[in-house]
């Protein structure tokens, strides 16, 4: 006996229960000769006949009712199984896990796993959060949030936003130090840099001038963009931070836009994910969530940002005895 073809099992129980080809092909919406040929199939793999043909009907045989019988409860309970993982499918559940850079993790994204959280009760979410590149299929990962250019073309891609960064720094240190009226100022302030070579950064920036190129100095620097926010909410001077890594000390004022006629334009932010054919609905709840997040904080990022009001510095007042007659 040849290995079995599950699928012909399945048409032949569905036959049998229909007393009929005709009503199978119907149902199935295929022709009659795929039903037809897929019981022959069968017939042919365990050598023998289970079903009478006649104009008319379909009658199983005495090998066929058998075999019914064996068969019918299995094919069933694989039907049960099949629809409990459509369920899945089809209604966010089980866990995700999903991978960023710790900078947009820990500050955007946060936020956004709490809303779907609320949104799909169902769903654990699972954050992996590293500035390394993380196989998703290695790692059990089912969708990533990347930024810059995408490597890995098996993936699936989805644009969510491009990214841009802007010049920052703490209304403390704006108040002691005073605002850089142009690039070249910025030489005469502290700066924060991201990820400099013995000191200094190139600023690859969009100005009115169209791009420029300047180098910025500056004695604290730090790989990641969170601690480079940190730093310049401490007042440890001026730094280029992502607008989204901004945002939420930009909404509060504790983080104010100097040279607001530049910025760097850093490439796009994608949504991955492995490619598949019948993509989980946790993970596409997830995706859409995200995106649809990211455009209505973009929305939120072109107003107009608040004027920064100087505080007039302080004269010591003069006692009466000091006043000239």
């Amino acid at each position: 006996m040849s290995q079995l073809d599950l699928n012909d099992v399945a048409m032949f129980v569905r036959v049998v229960d229909r007393a009929g080809f005709a009503k199978v092909a119907r149902e199935l919406r295929v022709p009659t000769s795929t039903v037809s040929r897929a019981v022959a199939r069968l017939e042919q793999s365990l050598g023998t006949r289970l079903v009478q043909r006649t104009t008319r009907s379909v009658h199983a045989t005495a090998d066929g009712r058998a075999f019914y019988v064996d068969v019918a409860p299995a094919v069933a309970a694989l039907q049960n199984a099949a629809r409990g993982v459509e369920g899945a499918d089809r209604s966010p559940r089980g866990r995700l896990r999903v991978t960023a850079p710790n900078d947009i993790g820990s500050t955007f994204l946060a936020d956004v796993v709490v809303a779907f959280a609320e949104r799909c009760p169902r769903v654990e979410v699972e954050l992996v959060l590293t500035t390394r590149t993380v196989n998703l299929v290695e790692e059990d990962v089912d969708i990533a949030l990347r930024a810059g250019r995408l490597a890995d073309s098996s993936l699936v891609a989805r644009k969510v936003a491009d990214l841009e960064a802007d010049i920052y720094a703490s209304r403390g240190y704006i108040q002691s130090r005073g605002v850089p009226a142009s690039l070249d100022e910025l030489a005469q302030h502290a700066c924060v840099l991201f990820r400099p070579k013995d000191g200094e950064v190139e600023w690859r920036l969009h100005g009115p001038e169209g791009e420029v190129r300047h180098k910025v100095r500056g004695r604290i620097g730090g790989d990641d963009f969170t601690f480079v926010r940190a730093a310049v909410l401490a007042g440890g001077g001026i730094g280029l931070i992502p607008r989204l890594v901004a945002a939420p000390e930009v909404a509060t004022g504790r983080l104010v836009r100097v040279l607001p006629s530049y910025a760097m334009r850093e490439g796009s932010l994608h949504l991955v994910h492995a490619s598949s054919r019948n993509v989980p609905a946790k993970v596409a709840a997830f995706r859409d969530f995200v995106i649809e997040a990211f455009a209505r904080r973009q929305i939120v990022d072109t107003a107009e940002p608040p004027p920064v009001r100087m505080r007039p510095p302080r004269v010591a007042k003069r006692s009466r005895a000091s006043l000239p007659a």
